[in-house]
């Protein structure tokens, strides 16, 4: 079978807007969703449904914007969303601390989402109670291309200095770094570094275009912040993980929880990243045994899913109830538990009915 590709760049969603690698500005965040996605949307969704009727298209696939979860169902085509969080859960603590005006954006994307005909969710998940039909796959993660002794080599590394990589998804760390953050023997490896920035002799600009995770798993810890990229590739390749907390990001405890399980990581306080006092918390990280064992081909299992939908050969095994997909929602989690009953955020219909059938 033959699959041809489009590419095509149209913004139709923001994310989340950071101030900084460790800052999310919800406030912000709302207000450019809804200058970019939420007034255009009826100009969205006629222009996307034109082009995939246009390139006649079989299939969408999604990571994970919930807009084109509802052009899909109006063209008629299957979309999948490929994710281990969705953004109306993520949402929901911005509009806690927005205040009830904007609580119609986590309702339509909510709505938008349960269009979806397949998600295929990602280890780490957080609840996604929007989506009807789920399947699990295992860890995606990019493949190595180099080893450990060809990233050094090229890196100019010995063998035997200890190297920590500085990696917060490509953002610029803007940290003041010293020699004396290091301990003795130690080289780190900065990612996003400025051209401008200036590093002592212990650190080391990598290149804007360097392949993470190679590096990832030549080094032997990492600094940064938890996203599904940074967490599955430290587990993947064994690499512990020093990390800092960042507020106003649903996905982080479920993304935590997996990461401690499998003994490969340990929280840094954000001060004690900003003041340099690195040293135990990479002495610590150095005794932890990464034990992740799990398969990691999720890429090549979702691609076969996907072309399987596109076919029309994969069918829903489960119609599972709404009462059933809150219970699969329901976490252990002071924060999950205080948003999912706020009296005074609106939810879907479905999950309030669902929650009366539980006795929630």
């Amino acid at each position: 079978d033959t699959f041809i590709h489009f590419f095509f760049k149209v913004v139709l969603e923001c994310g989340a807007v950071q101030s900084d690698a460790l800052t999310v500005d919800p406030l912000a965040t709302l207000e450019r969703y809804t200058e970019e996605t939420v007034k255009p949307r009826a100009s969205i969704l006629a222009k996307e449904a034109e082009w995939l009727k246009f390139i006649n298209a079989d299939l969408v696939v999604s990571d994970v914007v919930s807009t084109v979860c509802r052009v899909a169902a109006d063209v008629g085509i299957p979309s999948v969303c490929v994710a281990n969080f969705s953004w109306d859960i993520i949402y929901l603590d911005y509009v806690m601390a927005a205040g009830p005006d904007s609580r119609s954006i986590v309702l339509q994307i909510a709505e938008d989402y349960s269009n979806c005909n397949f998600l295929i969710r990602l280890p780490g998940y957080c609840p996604m109670p929007a989506f009807r039909n789920v399947i699990d796959v295992p860890l995606v993660v990019r493949r190595l291309y180099k080893s450990t002794e060809e990233v050094r080599e090229e890196l100019g590394i010995a063998d035997n200095v200890k190297l920590v990589i500085l990696n917060f998804g490509g953002q610029p760390s803007e940290l003041k770094l010293k020699d004396e953050f290091l301990p003795f023997g130690w080289l780190c490896l900065v990612c996003g570094a400025s051209d401008t920035q200036d590093l002592p002799a212990n650190f080391k600009k990598l290149p804007k275009n360097v392949y993470t995770p190679d590096i990832i798993a030549a080094s032997d810890c990492m600094i940064g912040k938890l996203g599904y990229g940074s967490v599955s590739e430290a587990l993947a390749y064994k690499c512990p993980f020093v990390f800092v907390h960042r507020e106003y990001f649903n996905e982080e405890p479920f993304l935590r929880k997996m990461l401690e399980h499998y003994q490969g990581g340990i929280e840094m306080s954000r001060n004690a990243l900003l003041s340099g006092h690195w040293k135990p918390y990479l002495e610590r990280a150095m005794s932890l045994k990464p034990c992740y064992e799990e398969s990691i081909n999720g890429g090549e299992v979702a691609a076969q899913i996907l072309q399987e939908i596109a076919l029309g050969k994969y069918h829903a095994s489960v119609n599972h109830s709404e009462a059933k997909r809150l219970c699969d929602a329901a976490v252990p989690d002071d924060q999950r538990r205080r948003a999912i009953g706020q009296d005074d955020i609106l939810i879907p219909e479905w999950y309030a009915n669902a929650g009366k059938q539980l006795g929630c």
